[in-house]
């Protein structure tokens, strides 16, 4: 059941595996299993938003009432595109994966795959770029649950 929880936790948008890790920690479950599953977790909803989340929302953002949200949100695609071509014009690859790896507040899969879309990067390789800052965020915060759940304990 709790690996059902972690799997879960790994698909939301904003929580991500930068909260099933953690989670998955906080309640006891071998460290190396739950990665995997917080890994196939985020990963599941990378083609989807990839292939259909500019198109939703550039449809709802001029519909009422989902208006305003959707096109919060596609802003916020918009931005986090802009920052990645500023901060990487030369190789957009390396700088998805660093942003979807960096495990700070508005980074990861969810917002990185909808730059990739926005920027139309590509498909392989946004999925690329994904899985390899997934897996590397994995690890980033494998380390700091262990570790702070150790100094706890």
């Amino acid at each position: 059941m709790e690996y059902l929880r972690v799997f879960l936790i790994s698909m939301l948008p904003l929580v991500e595996l930068r909260g099933a890790i953690p989670y998955s920690q906080a309640v006891g479950l071998p460290l190396i299993p739950a990665y995997g599953v917080a890994i196939i977790g985020n990963m599941l909803p990378i083609p989807v938003i990839y292939l259909f989340s500019r198109k939703v929302l550039e449809w709802g953002a001029h519909k009422r009432g989902i208006g305003p949200t959707f096109r919060a949100i596609l802003s916020r695609g918009e931005a986090a595109g802009e920052r990645l071509k500023g901060h990487h014009s030369n190789n957009i690859f390396l700088a998805l994966l660093l942003f979807v790896m960096i495990p700070i507040p508005g980074t990861g899969a969810w917002s990185g795959t909808l730059a990739a879309s926005i920027l139309d990067l590509g498909f392989k390789k946004s999925v690329l770029a994904t899985l390899l800052g997934i897996l590397g965020a994995g690890v980033i915060m494998a380390l700091l649950s262990t570790g702070v759940l150790h100094l706890v304990r």
